[in-house]
Protein backbone atom coordinates (compact mmCIF):
# COMPACT_ATOMS: atom_id res chain seq x y z
CA UNK A 1 0.00 0.00 0.00
CA UNK A 2 1.52 3.09 -0.76
CA UNK A 3 1.42 6.17 1.89
CA UNK A 4 -0.97 9.40 0.60
CA UNK A 5 0.47 12.38 2.34
CA UNK A 6 -1.38 15.65 2.34
CA UNK A 7 0.14 18.78 0.48
CA UNK A 8 -1.11 22.46 2.10
CA UNK A 9 -1.00 24.98 -0.47
CA UNK A 10 -1.91 27.22 2.44
CA UNK A 11 1.41 29.47 3.64
CA UNK A 12 1.41 30.12 7.11
CA UNK A 13 2.44 33.91 7.13
CA UNK A 14 0.54 36.38 8.40
CA UNK A 15 -0.13 38.95 5.61
CA UNK A 16 1.20 42.65 7.63
CA UNK A 17 0.53 44.95 4.40
CA UNK A 18 -2.60 46.70 6.19
CA UNK A 19 -0.72 46.52 9.31
CA UNK A 20 0.29 50.19 9.33
CA UNK A 21 -2.96 51.35 7.76
CA UNK A 22 -4.42 49.41 10.59
CA UNK A 23 -2.45 51.66 13.64
CA UNK A 24 -2.80 54.90 11.61
CA UNK A 25 -6.91 54.27 11.88
CA UNK A 26 -6.35 53.94 15.60
CA UNK A 27 -3.89 56.39 16.50
CA UNK A 28 -6.71 59.07 14.67
CA UNK A 29 -9.50 57.53 16.21
CA UNK A 30 -7.73 57.88 20.25
CA UNK A 31 -6.82 61.46 18.78
CA UNK A 32 -10.43 62.37 17.77
CA UNK A 33 -12.08 60.96 20.85
CA UNK A 34 -10.10 62.11 23.66
CA UNK A 35 -11.08 64.93 25.52
CA UNK A 36 -8.29 67.38 26.67
CA UNK A 37 -8.82 68.90 30.47
CA UNK A 38 -12.06 71.81 29.67
CA UNK A 39 -11.42 74.66 31.20
CA UNK A 40 -7.64 76.16 32.57
CA UNK A 41 -7.88 76.99 36.65
CA UNK A 42 -6.62 80.37 37.55
CA UNK A 43 -7.02 80.41 41.08
CA UNK A 44 -4.60 78.31 43.17
CA UNK A 45 -5.63 75.31 44.31
CA UNK A 46 -4.06 73.39 47.79
CA UNK A 47 -7.33 71.48 48.59
CA UNK A 48 -8.30 71.13 52.46
CA UNK A 49 -7.45 67.30 53.96
CA UNK A 50 -10.35 64.75 54.57
CA UNK A 51 -10.15 61.50 55.98
CA UNK A 52 -14.25 60.36 55.34
CA UNK A 53 -14.37 60.53 51.52
CA UNK A 54 -17.10 59.18 48.67
CA UNK A 55 -16.69 59.03 45.17
CA UNK A 56 -19.25 60.97 42.85
CA UNK A 57 -21.53 58.48 41.02
CA UNK A 58 -22.51 60.30 38.11
CA UNK A 59 -19.95 62.86 36.94
CA UNK A 60 -22.25 64.33 34.25
CA UNK A 61 -24.41 66.01 36.74
CA UNK A 62 -21.11 68.16 38.25
CA UNK A 63 -20.32 71.74 38.06
CA UNK A 64 -17.27 73.21 39.47
CA UNK A 65 -16.77 76.31 40.84
CA UNK A 66 -13.33 77.19 41.92
CA UNK A 67 -12.01 79.39 45.09
CA UNK A 68 -8.86 80.47 45.67
CA UNK A 69 -6.66 83.47 45.33
CA UNK A 70 -5.56 84.08 41.51
CA UNK A 71 -2.41 82.70 40.51
CA UNK A 72 -1.59 85.84 38.01
CA UNK A 73 -1.66 88.53 41.30
CA UNK A 74 -0.35 91.65 39.11
CA UNK A 75 -3.65 91.52 36.99
CA UNK A 76 -6.32 90.13 39.41
CA UNK A 77 -5.04 91.03 42.58
CA UNK A 78 -4.32 88.87 46.16
CA UNK A 79 -8.16 88.70 46.75
CA UNK A 80 -10.03 85.24 46.60
CA UNK A 81 -12.05 85.40 43.19
CA UNK A 82 -14.65 82.97 42.14
CA UNK A 83 -13.96 80.51 38.78
CA UNK A 84 -16.55 79.05 36.56
CA UNK A 85 -15.82 77.96 33.00
CA UNK A 86 -12.51 80.05 32.39
CA UNK A 87 -13.77 83.17 33.57
CA UNK A 88 -13.80 85.09 37.10
CA UNK A 89 -17.22 86.28 38.24
CA UNK A 90 -19.18 87.44 41.33
CA UNK A 91 -20.90 85.66 43.60
CA UNK A 92 -24.22 87.06 42.77
CA UNK A 93 -23.43 86.40 38.91
CA UNK A 94 -23.30 82.48 40.15
CA UNK A 95 -27.18 82.49 39.12
CA UNK A 96 -26.71 82.76 35.40
CA UNK A 97 -23.90 80.40 35.63
CA UNK A 98 -26.13 77.99 37.51
CA UNK A 99 -29.02 78.13 35.31
CA UNK A 100 -26.84 77.32 32.17
CA UNK A 101 -25.73 74.54 33.94
CA UNK A 102 -29.29 73.47 34.34
CA UNK A 103 -30.19 74.31 30.73
CA UNK A 104 -27.16 71.66 29.45
CA UNK A 105 -29.66 69.08 31.16
CA UNK A 106 -32.02 66.87 30.58
CA UNK A 107 -35.46 67.88 32.65
CA UNK A 108 -35.25 65.11 34.52
CA UNK A 109 -31.68 65.72 35.58
CA UNK A 110 -31.68 69.22 36.57
CA UNK A 111 -33.44 69.15 40.06
CA UNK A 112 -30.26 66.70 40.43
CA UNK A 113 -27.31 68.89 39.88
CA UNK A 114 -24.55 69.09 42.03
CA UNK A 115 -21.65 72.37 42.69
CA UNK A 116 -18.34 70.84 43.44
CA UNK A 117 -16.56 73.46 45.14
CA UNK A 118 -13.24 73.52 44.72
CA UNK A 119 -12.13 75.93 47.58
CA UNK A 120 -8.16 76.36 48.37
CA UNK A 121 -7.59 75.84 52.33
CA UNK A 122 -6.29 79.41 52.86
CA UNK A 123 -9.05 81.20 51.68
CA UNK A 124 -11.47 82.86 54.46
CA UNK A 125 -15.47 81.76 55.42
CA UNK A 126 -16.79 85.11 53.75
CA UNK A 127 -16.75 84.32 50.21
CA UNK A 128 -17.39 80.96 50.52
CA UNK A 129 -20.60 81.36 52.57
CA UNK A 130 -21.65 84.36 49.99
CA UNK A 131 -21.36 81.63 47.11
CA UNK A 132 -23.42 79.10 48.98
CA UNK A 133 -26.23 81.69 49.82
CA UNK A 134 -26.25 82.70 46.16
CA UNK A 135 -26.58 78.67 45.49
CA UNK A 136 -29.55 78.35 47.38
CA UNK A 137 -31.26 81.13 45.82
CA UNK A 138 -30.90 79.53 42.58
CA UNK A 139 -32.04 76.08 43.64
CA UNK A 140 -28.75 74.40 43.49
CA UNK A 141 -28.97 72.83 46.96
CA UNK A 142 -26.36 69.95 46.16
CA UNK A 143 -23.08 70.72 47.40
CA UNK A 144 -19.95 68.79 47.36
CA UNK A 145 -17.01 69.94 48.95
CA UNK A 146 -14.03 68.70 47.25
CA UNK A 147 -10.74 67.78 49.06
CA UNK A 148 -7.39 65.42 49.05
CA UNK A 149 -7.08 62.09 50.95
CA UNK A 150 -5.50 62.69 54.21
CA UNK A 151 -5.21 63.96 58.08
CA UNK A 152 -2.58 66.43 59.29
CA UNK A 153 -1.70 65.04 62.55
Amino acid sequence: MSKFKKKSSASQDIPTAALPDIIFMLLFFFMVTTVMREQEILVKQLLPKADQLSKIQKKSLVSHIYIGEPKNIGTYGEEPRIQTNDVFMEPDELTLFVNQEKDKLTEAERDRITMALNIDSEVKMGIVSDVEQTLRKSNARKILYKSVRGVDK
